[in-house]
């Protein structure tokens, strides 16, 4: 198999890493989350990207609500997009994708970071939808 023909979603991820960086550098570094996901918005509306933002999602046990996720977007029903400032992927929002993904039966996550030095970006894929 050639490189990339496996690649979840690989289009629709990488439309969505560009749109990060034409917000970095329009922007730069500095900025709160919430202005990066307004910037984001921004851009997946002129596009006609179909999104959600800030979508809930509850958690249900027996029948019964016991939690709610909230995630920064959902775009086109098929990838969860985390919107991050710092240098590192830190364990506990590897740790919160995965939940996300295992809750609502997704396969792809998208953890982005805005740094000082650019756009980091992390796939997570869910380990139990192959």
């Amino acid at each position: 198999m050639q490189g990339g023909e496996h690649i979840i979603y690989k289009d629709l991820s990488y439309k969505i890493v560009g749109i990060m960086f034409e917000i970095y550098n329009e922007l730069g570094y500095g900025y709160q989350e919430k202005h990066y996901e307004r910037a984001a918005e921004k851009i997946f509306i002129e596009r006609k990207i179909d999104y959600k933002k800030q979508l809930r999602h509850n958690i249900i046990f027996h029948n019964e609500k016991i939690g709610t996720y909230y995630f920064d977007f959902l775009i086109e029903d098929k990838i969860i997009v985390e919107l991050k400032k710092g240098n590192y992927f830190s364990r506990k929002n590897i740790i919160q994708v995965k939940e996300y993904l295992s809750a609502v039966g997704l396969k792809l996550a998208l953890i982005i970071n805005f740094t000082p030095y650019g756009v980091k970006t992390l796939r997570i894929l869910n380990p139990n939808n192959k």
